[in-house]
């Protein structure tokens, strides 16, 4: 079989395909290839420009753009070609070496073909490609759904800022609540988690076969390697370049992106069944698109499917997120290769993630309120005032008003405004302060107005 849409293993490059193909730049070996290029090539500018004595002057301007084309112009066709030096080769990164010497005889520089890759090992060139995608992909495709799914929950606060809601904590009701604040307690929880999300670091390794600069040293032991190697991970490249490192980056930030992407994941999974709750109660119904089927046997279903499609997606995803934090940052001595392998991974749970943000951001445009519901939940639950009597009582110093609301509520098999108003007028409390109590429904006793 072609490997299509249809005939791919992974759901991701199969029935996803539609949304997680926004990530196919950045994560497929073609995107790999691409971001390996790209290094090498700014590389080989960098060394013109510190400069290398054989380097310098050697490099136009023009050759410049030309170099740079080489990336921003990248073909399959030629990501292919590479594929195809690699069976030769056996070796991913040595093959994207040779295509980019070849590439300088075409325009004329084959003088300075050596100084390809020049004292670098394969990880310098992996080690910075991969976090400089991760980067570019996180910013470009995963926060700007994040972003919307956000500002699609604020807009549910300015919606709903006045709509009460009766609370269930342990499953059982509570004291009412304002559907709005409920929305943003996951804006809060969301902007605080995503804000960490950017402040992580990413982190390269750049230094040689094993961290120190060996061969950069012993060709030009005069340059200040660690200030240049720091200066073209940092400024020209936009990473963070660790300075005590095996032959690999010890990929602890790279953890603490992933762990952050949890997290954002949890928040969201929250979310989701809290919304698959809502509907199951009636608090909000769903908009029907023409042609679309609920249930293969009940006519009448409309299923919440795409709080549960996104759940189980960031199910998956945080399960790898975990698998990457804990195994990357563990290599034996000064290397070994179990993490290149990983690494080819890690666009697995970035694209069960974005499919998850996809169908939150469809769920979410879906939902209808059901304001009758809600009003019929709070008529029907007067036994959640009990709290607001008893806190008054408390104040005026009334003797054992928890017990007095405890036995009240929890005998009485018919708790309602009527059996609760007729409760307040046997209370020996002064007329203020019994209409004080009778003001109290499920309706208004919300607490603090809460702003968006």
């Amino acid at each position: 079989m072609q490997l299509t849409p249809l005939t791919a293993v992974s759901p991701v490059d199969g029935r996803y395909r539609r949304v997680a193909g926004a990530l196919a730049p950045y994560y497929s070996e073609f995107g790999l290839i691409r971001y390996r290029v790209h290094v090498e090539v700014e590389y080989l500018i960098w060394l013109s420009e510190i400069p290398l004595p054989q380097l310098d002057g050697k490099i136009s301007e023009e050759q410049k753009v030309a170099l740079r084309r080489m990336v921003t112009d990248f073909s399959e066709a030629e990501a292919l070609s590479i594929k195809d030096t690699e069976k030769v080769t056996n070796h991913d990164v040595k093959a994207v070496e040779y295509f980019v010497k070849n590439q300088l005889e075409k325009l004329g520089l084959s003088s300075i073909q050596e100084f390809v890759h020049f004292g670098l090992t394969s990880q310098d060139i992996n080690n910075t490609s991969v976090p400089l995608s991760l980067k570019d992909g996180v910013e470009r495709e995963i926060l700007p759904p994040l972003f919307r799914i956000v500002d699609g929950l604020r807009g549910f606060a300015k919606s709903w800022k006045e709509v009460t809601m009766l609370a269930k904590t342990h499953g059982q009701p509570a004291s009412p609540t304002l559907l709005g604040k409920e929305m943003m307690v996951f804006v809060e929880r969301l902007e605080n988690q995503i804000d960490q999300l950017k402040a992580v670091p990413y982190s390269a390794k750049f230094g040689g076969a094993t961290g120190n600069f060996n061969a950069h040293f012993v060709a030009y032991p005069s340059y200040d390697w660690v200030k240049l190697g720091n200066q073209f991970v940092n400024e020209k490249l936009g990473l963070n370049r660790s300075q005590y490192t095996t032959q690999i980056e010890h990929y602890d930030n790279l953890g603490a992106l992933f762990h952050a992407l949890e997290r954002i994941n949890t928040i969201l999974i929250d979310f989701a069944r809290d919304v698959w709750t809502y509907v199951s109660m009636d608090y909000f119904k769903q908009r029907l698109k023409e042609g679309e089927v609920g249930s293969s046997a009940m006519p009448h279903k409309v299923n919440p499917i795409d709080f549960e499609n996104a759940e189980g997606n960031l199910g998956i995803a945080n399960a790898l997120y975990g698998f990457l934090a804990g195994k990357l940052p563990v290599s034996r001595l000064q290397r070994d290769l179990t993490d290149s392998t990983v690494l080819r991974n890690v666009g697995v749970p970035l694209a069960h993630s974005i499919i998850a943000f996809s169908s939150l951001e469809k769920g979410m445009s879906k939902l209808i309120l059901n304001e009758l519901a809600l009003e019929a939940d709070l008529e029907d639950n007067w036994a959640v005032v009990a709290e607001a009597i008893q806190t008054i009582l408390r104040r005026e110093g009334y003797e054992k008003p928890y017990e007095a609301l405890k036995a009240l509520t929890r005998t009485n098999e018919s708790i309602n405004r009527n059996s609760i108003h007729a409760f307040i007028h046997t209370l020996k409390v002064s007329e203020k302060v019994k209409e004080e109590l009778l003001d109290i429904t499920p309706f208004n006793y919300t607490g603090v107005p809460f702003s968006v």
